[in-house]
């Protein structure tokens, strides 16, 4: 039902962009084109094949604005709140679906959930709106009208963690304005920590004791990836001309600090992603697979699942037979799914990466950047995603519709039911590594 609801909206967005009226110039776009656009903004990637700013129009962009909105929340849950409104009942299939999408622990408290949600997720774009708004206004002499504009649109992408801009150097020219590039950071950052994650901390933040193992691991995690992320764009590209040679020592720390989220899912850039040195890319792509929060709107494995692998190692090495993280023993099952995700993910990127170098000229660092960024949908490119051949196009539109529903949601969707295995077969030790 999940992919089904995703799918129709990749749909229904295809056919809207494919029209006239969505195209600047008034001629319809390619069908590829707009099924990859709608994919990326469904997906809340922001890969485009096509510069946004000139190639859409108004009423394009707004598409590409709703498509975001629609794919931030989850199909699933924008049908049950429609079903609460129409209604005022949800039906037990209902609960189960949007649970799934949500994250939600108790089926019985969903509605609240989900009111939560939407309304958390309207007052965040709301504020972040506001702020670049009046930035816009006071700094960059922008008409109240098209500067209210442009604060909405990308405060539904900055909080969705697309990556859309409305600028054909994304957010380059801002690189040295604090008051853009950390609006839309902690914008990123909040909605890609996931939505259990954020209520907890709304109601337990002066008591970090009584934070969940959820909480404890994303959080710890999070801050951990973007300080050390800073640390390394810092020392990749401190005298690199065509990023951060140029700029003085506060807008160098800005604009590391600022590269160091993006990978989260955020997309946006400051800095030209396609001159960076390839230690930077490499330490994106860790990155970028890692991803955000579970249950926000940020792609990857997940750091809740990087977190439980890097625990489950230490637990081995230590030779202890359950894995302890604080005070709590995360379950077997748990275990499992980080496994199964984390190798899922890299197959997926590894069989990808081949694919694309067989029908591409472009070297692996670049091509291995553009996979997982589709993969991860994380937007950010080295500037090959429109060179791409169209055969290109499909996988990588492919990736980021599995990304965004996620692996083991998608293998979960495909079986048709659990085997349960009545008996144990012996137990046999064998050598490993």
């Amino acid at each position: 039902m999940i992919a089904a609801g995703f799918g129709v909206a990749v749909l229904v967005g295809t056919l809207l962009l494919a029209t006239p009226v969505a195209t600047a110039d008034g001629d319809s776009s390619h069908w590829l084109t707009a099924l990859f656009t709608a994919t990326s903004a469904v997906c809340v990637t922001g890969l485009i094949v096509v510069d946004t700013p000139t190639h859409w129009s108004v009423f394009g962009e707004v598409v590409i604005a709703l498509l975001i909105q629609v794919g931030g929340l989850g199909i699933m849950t924008l049908a049950t709140l429609i079903m609460v409104i129409v209604s005022g009942r949800v039906g037990l299939r209902a609960r189960l679906s949007a649970q799934v999408e949500t994250k939600s622990v108790v089926a019985a408290d969903l509605r609240q959930v989900l009111r939560k949600v939407v309304l958390f997720s309207l007052v965040c774009e709301a504020a972040v709106a506001a702020v670049l708004t009046v930035r816009f206004i006071v700094g960059y002499d922008e008409p109240p009208g098209r500067a209210a504009y442009l604060g909405v649109f990308h405060a539904v992408s900055a909080f969705n963690n697309a990556g859309f801009a409305l600028w054909p150097d994304n957010l380059m020219r801002f690189v040295a304005d604090p008051w853009i590039c950390l609006t839309v950071a902690v914008a990123v950052i909040v909605g890609g920590l996931g939505y259990p994650v954020v209520f907890e901390l709304l109601r337990h933040w002066r008591r970090p004791s009584r934070w969940s193992l959820l909480t404890r691991v994303t959080v710890g995690l999070s801050v951990l990836l973007i300080g050390v992320g800073t640390l390394a764009f810092l020392a990749a590209e401190w005298r690199n001309p065509a990023t951060m040679g140029p700029l003085d020592d506060s807008a160098r720390l800005l604009s590391a600090f600022f590269a160091a989220v993006m990978p989260r899912s955020g997309g946006f850039n400051t800095l030209d992603i396609g001159q960076m040195n390839p230690s930077s890319w490499l330490v994106t792509d860790v990155l970028m697979f890692i991803g955000g929060g579970s249950a926000g709107t940020a792609g990857g494995i997940k750091v809740t699942t990087f977190g439980f692998l890097l625990f489950m190692v230490w637990a081995e090495l230590r030779g202890e037979r359950q894995v302890n993280i604080g005070h709590r023993r995360l379950p077997a099952a748990t275990q499992r799914q980080a496994v199964s995700i984390s190798l899922l993910g890299v197959f997926l990127v590894t069989v990808s990466t081949l694919l694309m170098l067989t029908i591409t000229s472009h070297g692996l660092d670049r091509v291995l950047f553009e996979v997982i960024s589709a993969f991860a949908t994380n937007g950010l490119s080295t500037g090959i995603t429109a060179s791409t051949p169209l055969a290109g196009h499909v996988l990588l539109s492919l990736l980021m519709f599995v990304g965004r529903i996620g692996p083991l949601t998608l293998g979960s969707a495909l079986a048709l039911k659990q085997r349960t295995r009545r008996y144990e077969l012996p137990e046999e030790r064998v050598i490993v590594g």
